[in-house]
């Protein structure tokens, strides 16, 4: 049977499906234009939508396992209680959850609240499932870095507590364990939450202090303030999802985003190899300038 991937075409979704192609899986992608989703000839792909009933309703014949993302939107919820009820209309029980770190904390932040929720439908429909709940994204900063290389400022309100930032190829490819382990499974597996960081929790002044080390000069900590992240920010997304993120911003600095000990021993014995670090990042993004 087939592995359905939802979020196909975005930074995991890239990443995953390429991880579970290398594993010998046999996948199929939802997408809204398989004409520029560009996937290999051995993809199964199936045009639509989280909100398209009927599309859903085809893209899971013969499924047995769904990996479900759905991007940061005004009906993201809506979104994931659909696909989960068609799911289960489905017959589909095995599935792996793209949450997020502190979920069931940052209430005041919608997107960390919508997948708090989406937890506990998962849980009470009794879905056997993997939730996978990721920190801050590295690779979120490849959008300012023409900020660091151009002003000397790494501009990102992370604050002062600490952030584990993950790298989203690590993400993918636990996301492909999961996947292949609950599918393979001859029966039912009992259902697990796993926190996915990076090796290195980092302040904002931390980070800069990579970015100089790297660049060879002075790089500074914009600060915490939020103001100015926002308003960027609204000039290239609609101004709700700014200010979502500006109060995902405050979370970072009142409370942070800190791992559990032996997070990082675990994921790197689950993977097998060393997590991507964030310096590796910052030295390749520097290369490319």
């Amino acid at each position: 049977m087939t592995i359905l991937v939802t979020g196909a075409t975005g930074r995991i979704g890239r990443h995953l499906i390429a991880n579970l192609v290398e594993r010998g899986a046999a996948v199929r992608v939802l997408t809204r234009d398989p004409a520029k989703a560009g996937f290999s000839a051995e993809i199964e792909v199936a045009q639509g939508d989280l909100l398209d009933i009927e599309a859903l309703r085809g893209a899971m014949k013969g499924i047995r396992t769904l990996f479900l993302l759905n991007a940061v939107t005004g009906d993201e919820f809506t979104q994931a209680l659909i696909t989960l009820n068609l799911a289960r209309e489905a017959g589909i029980e095995r599935l792996v959850y793209l949450s997020v770190l502190n979920a069931e904390r940052f209430h005041t932040v919608p997107h960390f609240a919508v997948k708090a929720a989406v937890e506990r439908l998962i849980a009470e429909v009794g879905f056997s499932a993997t939730i996978l709940r990721p920190s801050y994204f590295i690779d979120n900063d490849r959008m300012v870095r023409d900020v660091i290389m151009s002003h000397g400022v790494y501009p990102m309100p992370i604050g002062a507590k600490g952030v584990a930032m993950v790298d989203a190829r690590d993400i993918a490819e636990l996301a492909a364990i999961e996947l292949i382990r609950r599918h393979d499974a001859p029966a039912r597996l009992p259902s697990e939450t796993i926190t996915v960081v990076g090796p290195d929790t980092l302040t904002g002044p931390e980070v800069a202090a990579i970015w100089s080390d790297v660049l060879g000069r002075t790089v500074h900590y914009g600060g915490d303030d939020p103001t100015g992240f926002e308003q960027t920010l609204g000039t290239f997304m609609p101004r709700w999802m700014a200010y979502e993120m500006r109060l995902m911003a405050e979370r970072y600095v009142t409370d942070g985003m800190l791992p559990q000990p032996g997070d990082v021993v675990r994921l790197t014995e689950r993977l097998g190899r060393p997590l991507h670090s964030y310096r590796a990042f910052a030295t390749a993004e520097a290369r490319l300038a």
